[in-house]
């Protein structure tokens, strides 16, 4: 295996060069990247690996978001890894929760010390004549290297392989529609993404704009220390309640191996998540209906539900909004907090001034209103001298890119946990990087078909309304309409496509850039920006 080559070059103060080497290099240190880490060393261990972190800690998604209440959106069977049960009782998890069993996880299979926190890759560049990404990272330093005081240094890595795992937002910043007036609002205006450690709510009016997930845990979990919470939405979202404690899944634990009964109930869950979503496509009629009932049953007969709890669009054409032990229902049975379906006509001094007329007094104003989407986690890619333009390209298996070498990125589902289809594609990559191997080739590129010529183009993901994705769609790769040039979103399709159908499939090429007994000894390098 050709070794990967590190060289790090100092900057602002860092005072020259500093060549290490590392086998591999991994970006990320949050769901998705723990994830392939574990995945490479259990199923390729003979690769080895850093792992880039631009932030100070592991975690990703989770270390990010601070707002209260923060929580899963899907249960941790799920979402948690396959390889790793979730054991705690409660399976729809607050953030800490979850952060604890990342950090569990990284220290069970020894991957804390392949992370190298405050590194932030920037720019990928491969050259085939050395079937080599070259990385290059900006790591945050003081002069000697041990802690951040704000000046970087750029670190290069180099690498065969390169393993995105970044996830699908922005860290730097997250949506913002432009609100007239905002300027003259008199209180405090938070991002969710950017919630700060000292801001002090209680007693005060809160008006959280949006209606999504983010807004749907707030709302209940402000209430209590507010007084007032309101939520303040353009358009409806749909809801299902659910216990934050799945009974079946505590029971099986008391009677069963807890590799067993975590795997049966990872296996219940997965299945009824397939279930839901599949009765959504062929009688979406009779599960608004019953999704509406619930709501009905939850707030009462007399509540205008037509108003504020039945969107314009069918159920699963945008995301399902999941409310734990019905909290979200419970602060506005009791007043605390109410719904309010409107448009902002302008921020004034004291809140917010609405379309219909109302205004809605306010002290402090949470803009719930949604991530920015990215591709690749705002990484430069450059193939050859040529910038990679990812629209142009046709996703293989939604996990690569046509011509595009070595490079697999990883994206779970919109419409089910995102683990689930991360863990599909670490196992992917572990059969690829394996295969390259045993065949003595250094590069997999996928290559369209002289009969994929023509066919047409679909987007990245198809019949998912929600704005966050189409804000980002021209940016993403072309699905087609046939096997492998398709991004199923379905996990049971997935399994067939990604975990079963074979590496060497006529469309994923093998070459070499060397010659068959130089590449025999060489060591694959393994590389993942991730931040999921």
């Amino acid at each position: 295996m050709s070794t990967l080559d590190h060289r790090h070059t100092g900057h602002s103060g860092a005072g020259g060069t500093d060549p290490t080497r590392d086998d591999g290099v991994s970006g990320g240190a949050g769901i998705s990247g723990i994830g392939a880490a574990y995945h490479l060393g259990a199923l390729s261990p003979d690769r080895s690996y850093v792992i880039l972190e631009g932030r100070d800690d592991l975690g990703g998604t989770w270390d990010l978001f601070r707002y209260p209440g923060v929580r899963s959106d899907s249960d941790m069977h799920t979402l948690g890894y396959s390889f790793k049960p979730w054991k705690a009782d409660k399976s729809i998890a607050d953030g800490p929760s979850i952060l604890e069993y990342l950090n569990e996880t990284v220290d069970e299979y020894a991957i804390r010390d392949h992370i190298r926190f405050r590194t932030l890759v920037e720019r990928a560049e491969w050259s085939t004549e050395d079937a080599r990404w070259t990385v290059t990272a900006q790591r945050r330093t003081d002069g000697d290297g041990s802690t951040s005081d704000g000046s970087t240094e750029t670190a290069t890595y180099t690498c065969n392989f390169l393993f995105m795992c970044s996830g699908y937002y922005s860290y730097r910043t997250g949506h913002t529609p432009e609100f007239p007036g905002r300027d003259r609002f008199r209180g405090e205006v938070v991002h969710p993404q950017f919630w700060p450690d000292d801001l002090d709510y209680e007693g005060k009016r809160v008006v959280v704009i949006g209606s999504g997930a983010t807004a749907i845990t707030l709302v209940p979990s402000m209430a209590p220390a507010a007084e007032h919470v309101t939520m303040l939405q353009r358009s409806p979202t749909y809801l299902i309640s659910r216990p934050a404690k799945d009974g079946l899944a505590n029971t099986m634990r008391k009677y069963l191996p807890e590799r067993v009964a975590y795997d049966l109930t990872r296996r219940k869950n997965t299945r009824l998540q397939e279930l839901l979503y599949h009765r959504t496509r062929t009688a979406p009629d009779k599960v608004k209906a019953l999704l509406l009932k619930l709501v009905r049953r939850e707030l009462g007969e007399e509540y205008d539900v037509d108003t504020h709890f039945t969107p314009s669009y069918d159920p699963w054409d945008q995301r399902l909004c999941l409310v734990p032990d019905s909290d979200f229902f419970k602060a506005i049975r009791s007043g605390a907090a109410e719904v309010v379906t409107d448009h902002i006509d302008t921020f004034t001094e004291t809140g917010i001034a609405l379309a219909s007329g109302r205004e809605l007094p306010a002290d402090v104003i949470v803009t719930a209103t949604g991530l920015e989407l990215v591709t690749l986690g705002e990484v430069d890619f450059v193939v050859d001298g040529e910038p990679v333009d990812f629209a142009d390209t046709w996703t293989y298996k939604g996990l690569a890119y046509s011509d595009v070498p070595n490079l697999v990125s990883s994206f779970g589902y919109v419409n089910a946990s995102w683990t689930l289809r991360a863990d599909l594609t670490c196992d992917y990559v572990a059969r690829l990087l394996n295969h390259l191997r045993d065949s003595g080739t250094d590069i997999a590129t996928p290559r369209l078909r002289p009969s994929d010529a023509d066919m047409p183009a679909r987007p990245w993901i198809d019949d998912f309304s929600a704005g966050y994705i189409q804000r980002m769609i021209p940016f993403l790769p072309k699905q087609g309409d046939r096997d492998p040039w398709v991004n199923t979103q379905r996990y049971s399709d997935d399994k067939v496509l990604i975990a079963k159908a074979p590496i060497d499939d006529g469309v994923m090429t093998f070459t070499s850039a060397r010659p068959p007994d130089a590449v025999a000894g060489s060591s694959l390098g393994y590389a993942t920006p991730t931040r999921v």
